[in-house]
């Protein structure tokens, strides 16, 4: 079967993108370019082109004819083979990006260092495309929205992205349907921090559902008689599965919790009356109540008391906005501004923790800058008191374990945020020595995002969660719950056992305006998943708790 044009002038042009964003010879990216339009325009097949015609067809160079030829007789281009394979696969995600061309691609890999549109959008969120040449704040904005349009139609969805579509799809079958019950079950009322599905038990006929979905520019993808998949213009996938009524509550109760929590559960539950409330099957069980976020692990059927569950953190149990960035650095509002925030949303302090001199992209912070800001948080200090300013940082971690600033300037704040922002590739050996070092260096009061991922965008670096914990524990370093929903890092799966230890944890939002406060709920959906104790939580701590915890760590 021969190649299509198309496809050929495809390859082509890939290959001048490539080499354009890794800064290769740009005659002959320019050279190649101009070869894939050329066979864009041709009206016959070049599979029908005498071989030596090729080399005299006006707009095809040799080298580009050579590499015709190679693509009829093997399907492959070697050069394309060889580009691609040094490029990471973020990099040639960005090229679908609406508003990226190779020349930004390559300013984003090779100057900003980020290598997945992932990354990429959370840069946006920060202000940092700005501080580059030829992205300015509109060009941000539109490739902001590029992304997230990109993001939806993967299938894969942040807690956060699809918690309003959840919420709003649950409302119109109520209203659509007032006879009939809708139970929302699953990942979404399990809290995790990433979903696929969005999933509900009802006693709906699949026909019935069908039409609504078909007459709702819904895409039924599968049916089996008691199940229905859809899938919308959000590209959200809706799993329904149909029941009797009376079957409701079981089935999705069977479905609220992870297959190994559930698993030691469902024989006694067979036995239960299927239309039991979700308290009453545990008061049945003689359990304490446990909330669909914590049906993960088995382990919490035998540890945890009612005590206990009653003591996890609830959203409005945060005393303090902690890891907070102004327009100091990369952020968009001062610090006035912010603090002003707090007041009004009745928190009792604000932590200012813009960024260091090494994060030179985020506008960090030179000494003679510190100094300025010092001066300018006493003065509110004095003027909002009794609300209180602290003044910090989000020091770098250095490929070394070192933070950025000497111990004389690291001494002027009243704490220090050790973050790793760069070099996020070592090996777990190296990654470790560099946090530990960090954790041992006795003004670092709190670990920022241990494992500096960003979820369905990049991987955490590797470290050993026991030894991090341990050593926070030991250097009385609280551990940060990064609370913007692309990161919530430290992972849940590790709450439980970093508090078992007295580990002290802090929920921050990482904040880099006003409105990003409120991603601090989303911390606290995901620490809720781990059963983190509110007196475990830094950011939990009233003003005097909080000062008295500095001047111990001091």
């Amino acid at each position: 079967m021969s190649i299509s044009n198309g496809a050929i002038s495809d390859m082509f042009t890939l290959l001048s993108k490539l080499m354009d964003i890794h800064q290769e010879n740009s005659f002959k990216a320019k050279s190649y370019a101009s070869a894939a339009f050329t066979i864009d325009k041709l009206t016959i097949d070049l599979s029908e082109i005498p071989r030596e015609q090729l080399f005299s067809l006006k707009g095809i160079g040799e080298s580009s004819a050579k590499k015709i030829i190679e693509i009829l007789d093997t399907g492959r281009l070697s050069a394309l083979d060889e580009i691609v394979s040094k490029t990471p696969p973020g990099i040639l995600e960005m090229l679908q990006i609406k508003g990226l061309g190779p020349k930004k691609i390559s300013t984003i890999w090779k100057e900003m260092g980020i290598e997945s549109i992932g990354e990429l959008l959370y840069a946006c969120n920060e202000n940092r495309l700005m501080l580059y040449k030829g992205f300015g704040e509109k060009t941000q904005a539109n490739v902001a929205e590029a992304i997230e349009y990109f993001l939806r139609n993967q299938g894969h969805f942040l807690f956060a992205e699809i918690e309003t579509y959840a919420l709003h799809m649950q409302e119109v079958f109520e209203k659509q349907f007032p006879s009939n019950r809708f139970q929302g079950t699953g990942d979404f009322i399990r809290q995790m921090p990433t979903l696929d599905e969005l999933v509900w038990v009802t006693d709906l006929s699949m026909d019935g559902l069908k039409k609504f979905l078909s007459e709702n520019a819904f895409e039924v993808q599968e049916e089996n008689g008691t199940t229905l998949r859809a899938i919308g213009q959000e590209k959200v996938k809706l799993v329904f599965h149909a029941v009797p009524s009376n079957q409701i509550q079981r089935e999705a109760f069977l479905k609220s919790g992870s297959e190994a929590f559930m698993s030691t559960l469902h024989e006694k539950l067979m036995s239960l009356e299927p239309d039991l409330k979700d308290e009453e099957v545990f008061k049945r069980l003689s359990l304490p109540y446990f909330p669909a976020y914590l049906r993960e692990d088995p382990v919490h059927l035998q540890k945890l008391t009612a005590t206990d569950i009653s003591e996890i953190i609830q959203p409005d149990q945060i005393k303090g906005i902690i890891h907070t960035h102004s327009d100091w650095s990369d952020g968009t509002d001062t610090i006035e501004n912010m603090a002003k925030a707090c007041i009004a949303a009745g928190y009792e302090y604000l932590v200012i923790s813009d960024h260091s001199k090494s994060a030179f992209y985020a506008n960090g912070l030179n000494e003679e800058r510190i100094k300025a800001q010092h001066q300018y948080i006493d003065e509110l200090n004095a003027k909002l008191a009794p609300f209180r300013i602290f003044k910090s940082v989000e020091s770098d971690i250095l490929n070394d374990g070192a933070l950025d600033y000497s111990d004389s300037i690291l001494s002027t704040f009243d704490l220090v945020i050790a973050s790793v922002h760069s070099n996020l590739k070592m090996s777990e050996e190296k990654a470790m020595e560099r946090l530990i070092r960090a954790i041992e260096n006795p003004f670092t009061t709190i670990l920022g995002h241990p494992t500096g991922r960003l979820l369905l965008s990049r991987k955490g670096y590797p470290i050993d969660h026991k030894k991090i914990i341990d050593a926070c524990i030991a250097h009385k370093v609280a551990i940060e719950i990064n609370a913007h929903p692309r990161r919530l890092d430290l992972d849940w799966s590790w709450v439980a056992q970093a508090q078992e230890k007295g580990a002290l944890l802090s929920i921050n939002p990482d904040a880099h305006y006003i409105e990003g406060f409120k991603d601090t709920r989303y911390g606290i959906l995901a620490a809720q998943k781990g059963g983190l104790r509110t007196k475990n939580n830094l950011s939990s701590f009233g003003l005097d708790e909080f000062e008295k915890f500095i001047r111990l760590k001091k």
